[in-house]
């Protein structure tokens, strides 16, 4: 079996032109599939819906019938682009200028994507097509969304018809200052929060016979970011509140306003839990606010993912390995950034993360280095030789 050698970056491209902005597939979970389709991949396409939420499109590729099974998770979706006219380039266009990849989706995460399968393409093609195991790729069309359609669904399918992988590997873009510094273990979980404080409208001429509640908001929001959550833990820093919001919508200099509401995001570690977290806001906004006239609160929270820990072991070492063996540094194991799918693969098997650098993620003239294709095609194909013993 002859099988033809993949350029990452020539994939990364193809990948990018294909607009795939959430929830649209834009023809990237097709061209992945032609891909995979012709190195000898089962390609599965699994769409999903959910009344309230937009319909997702995913694939699942598998080669392989038996042995230990080696997964990698990605995402082809990827965030608007905003101001097209900012950008030097057209986003979808993929222009390579001065070495560098250009558009949306290069770092987060079209180019892990092509990496791994360039990386899959080499290992099959040495080995005749044949491996002792099988490789099995996730990728999902709602990750910078809901997440609702996607991955979470997905591990559920995985499950019932018995295609649960034994250890994951996910794409996202982990690296910090050079590729391959870093390799995620774990996140932080996130917690958003939206506290509105209701008080008696009145004349500001007259405050006794109004209850301001602004001045009650701004207590009470002192009281929760003026403690110290934790010094945080061997793997992760310190747990963070940040107020991202105070509205009172009052335009008018001599009225006092019923209403005040404030916003605020927690990004927490392994020292707390979704729960704990409520439990500890409750208790410092309830000894924080005077209702001896009537004002009172609600406070509502959304916990999008729990802080999670794949303790250092098999897998990050394997990873760890590859990435010293391709650039001459060992990586950091770490839980910073923000979250990812992996909070839903961990519940199934071992995860660890590793991709490319993250500086431009997100960003207009979101980009990535030629090199750093080449040198992340070869990390993955060190891990998929460590894993099957090639």
């Amino acid at each position: 079996m002859t099988l033809a050698k993949l350029d990452p970056v020539e994939l990364t491209q193809k990948l990018i032109r294909c607009p795939s902005v959430t929830p649209a597939e834009g023809g990237a979970l097709t061209l992945l599939a032609e891909v995979l389709g012709d190195l000898g991949f089962t390609c599965q396409r699994l769409p999903f819906s959910e009344a309230g939420y937009s319909d997702v499109d995913n694939l699942y590729a598998r080669i392989g019938k038996g042995g230990r099974l080696f997964g990698f998770a990605g995402h082809t979706d990827v965030v608007p682009v905003g101001d097209a006219a900012a950008w030097s380039v057209d986003p979808f266009a993929a222009e390579l200028v001065d070495g560098h990849v250009i558009g949306r989706g290069a770092v987060d995460m079209k180019g892990a994507i092509a990496c791994f399968v360039a990386a899959a393409a080499d290992v099959l093609a040495q080995h005749g097509g044949r491996l002792d195991g099988s490789i099995g790729l996730l990728i999902t069309g709602d990750e910078e969304a809901e997440a609702v359609n996607g991955t979470r669904k997905m591990l559920e399918w995985l499950k019932a018809n018995g295609e649960i992988p034994d250890a994951c590997l996910v794409g996202e873009p982990t690296s910090a200052e050079v590729l391959g510094d870093m390799v995620k273990i774990g996140r932080r979980g996130s917690m958003t929060g939206a506290l509105t404080v209701t008080g008696t409208q009145g004349h500001t001429a007259y405050p006794q016979l109004a209850d301001n509640p602004v001045h009650h908001l701004v207590a009470m929001l002192d009281a929760i970011v003026s403690e110290t959550l934790d010094e945080g833990t061997e793997h992760f820093s310190p747990t963070s509140l940040q107020l991202t919001s105070i509205d009172v919508g009052n335009g008018v200099g001599n009225v006092i306003p019923a209403r005040a509401t404030a916003a605020f995001n927690i990004r927490f570690n392994d020292r707390h839990s979704g729960a704990s977290l409520e439990d500890w806001l409750r208790q410092r906004l309830n000894a924080a606010i005077d209702t001896s006239r009537g004002a009172a609160y609600e406070l509502n929270v959304r916990v999008s993912g729990e802080s999670f820990l794949c303790p250092p072991g098999p897998l990050s070492d394997l990873v760890c390995d590859a990435a010293e063996r391709v650039t001459g540094r060992r990586p950091e194991l770490g839980t910073t950034g923000g979250t990812s799918d992996a909070r839903f693969i961990k519940d199934y098997c071992p995860v660890a993360e590793l991709g490319l650098l993250n500086a431009t993620a997100h960003k207009v003239d979101e980009q990535v280095p030629a090199t750093d294709l080449q040198n992340l095609h070869a990390v993955y194909r060190a891990v998929l030789e460590g894993y099957f013993s090639l």
